[in-house]
């Protein structure tokens, strides 16, 4: 009995250290050193010390990590779906260390959570849209630039910038002297971005990670209705970026899955269907973004006939082990098809029919002809909400169009 007694008194004990917080848990804040700029971050961790959670908080938005976990006073933090980690050691109320990938890593500080930014630094109102002029790679001649004023305390503001391959994230700040920086640091990386108020009405943007001044620095956003008044060009039509060369020709593809599977256009699964073909990686932010309106659609419509196939071009150490794409498949739960098509730089080789195809993600809507009927660059993703709906309902239109066409005769004999 005494023996039973002692050993019952062991097990209450041990769970009772298991069950006591961390002193790794709480609320960190502080910085990361990117290109010269100190990007704030802020990262929450709860649980007990042998069953920990932690996500970076970008705002009200969370990211939760896919695992976490501390040896003595080393931190690991691990966001699978991104092949990102936070590794960092706790020494005297502080968190030391870095993040990123194996290739790529930023050092960063963390404490306490900062104090309240004061509502009396608050600037006349920037809300609503403006368009920036830019001229960028991909062919565009503006972006949109989208800002909300925090109700509760107008000194904090969320931007969100909207380009042809997608928007930026959304972005966080207040006023730093005469101007507001606002910035992110989600699992994708770091956003950082100052919004200046010129005397003319304008904002003056730069985006103060880019090394080149030359470089997305010094950009004019104005209202678009100053801006149609000079005669500049609007932001593009994300159905007009990229095309087919022969509108008439069935899109092919043929890829194997992540088993080695090949997995063609031309198979029985996809005959007399609609196919949305998305073109994308599990390391591409706005392609997060997508994934879950993507098997939103599939759950939806695929009893309909509806078929999604993503093509995810991958860097190549990940196409000989995916790990990331099987850790972006599972936070998604996405049960549509996923094939391994190549090598970033071989987008064009490998999706000849396309013409213009530079934006990650790009979407192509194939009717039950196996012809496109539509494409569509990029994603507006839930940082840009009323970009974001709009996109919802015109793509799901689309797709319950594209659903209403007969099955060709073929299909249907087969």
């Amino acid at each position: 009995m005494k023996l039973f007694a002692s050993l019952l008194l062991l097990s209450v004990s041990a769970f009772a250290q298991s069950a006591t917080p961390s002193p790794v848990t709480g609320v960190w804040a502080g910085t990361a050193a990117v290109h010269g700029q100190q990007v704030p971050l802020t990262l929450q961790i709860t649980g007990s010390s042998t069953s920990l959670k932690a996500a970076l908080i970008n705002g009200p938005e969370r990211s939760e990590a896919s695992s976490t976990r501390i040896e003595g006073n080393h931190l690991v933090v691990a966001f699978d779906y991104y092949a990102r980690t936070l590794d960092a050691t706790l020494s005297d109320g502080k968190l030391t260390g870095t993040f990123g990938t194996a290739a790529t890593r930023y050092p960063l500080v963390l404490t306490t959570p900062p104090s309240a930014v004061s509502p009396d630094l608050a600037l006349n109102s920037l809300s609503g849209d403006w368009e920036i002029a830019v001229h960028s790679a991909k062919g565009e001649s503006a972006w949109q630039l989208r800002i909300e004023e925090s109700k509760p305390n107008p000194a904090i503001i969320k931007a969100v910038i909207q380009r042809i391959d997608g928007d930026t994230g959304s972005l966080y700040g207040s006023l730093v002297g005469t101007e507001y920086h606002v910035s992110h640091f989600t699992p994708a990386g770091p956003a950082l971005y100052s919004l200046k108020p010129q005397p003319d009405g304008t904002l003056l943007v730069s985006n103060l990670l880019r090394a080149d001044i030359n470089d997305q620095q010094n950009l004019i956003a104005r209202r678009p209705a100053e801006a149609r008044k000079q005669n500049l060009a609007t932001p593009t039509d994300p159905t007009q970026q990229t095309t087919v060369k022969d509108p008439t020709a069935r899109f092919q593809f043929s890829f194997p899955d992540l088993n080695g599977r090949l997995v063609s256009n031309t198979d029985p699964q996809f005959d007399g269907k609609v196919v949305i073909v998305a073109i994308g990686g599990s390391w591409c932010p706005n392609c997060h973004d997508e994934a879950p309106f993507l098997e939103s659609l599939y759950k939806q419509f695929h009893s309909r006939g509806l078929e999604i196939v993503d093509l995810s071009f991958e860097e190549a150490d990940q196409l000989k082990d995916p790990t990331r794409l099987r850790a972006f498949i599972a936070r998604y739960g996405i049960t549509y098809t996923v094939l391994l098509a190549g090598e970033t730089e071989q987008l064009n080789e490998k999706i000849p029919q396309a013409v213009h195809l530079n934006c990650w993600p790009t979407s192509f809507f194939l009717g039950r002809d196996g012809r496109v009927h539509e494409v569509h660059a990029g994603f507006a993703g839930p940082a840009n909400p009323p970009a974001h709906e709009a996109l919802i309902h015109e793509v799901t239109t689309l797709v319950e169009n594209l659903l209403a066409e007969p099955v060709p005769v073929q299909a249907a004999s087969r």
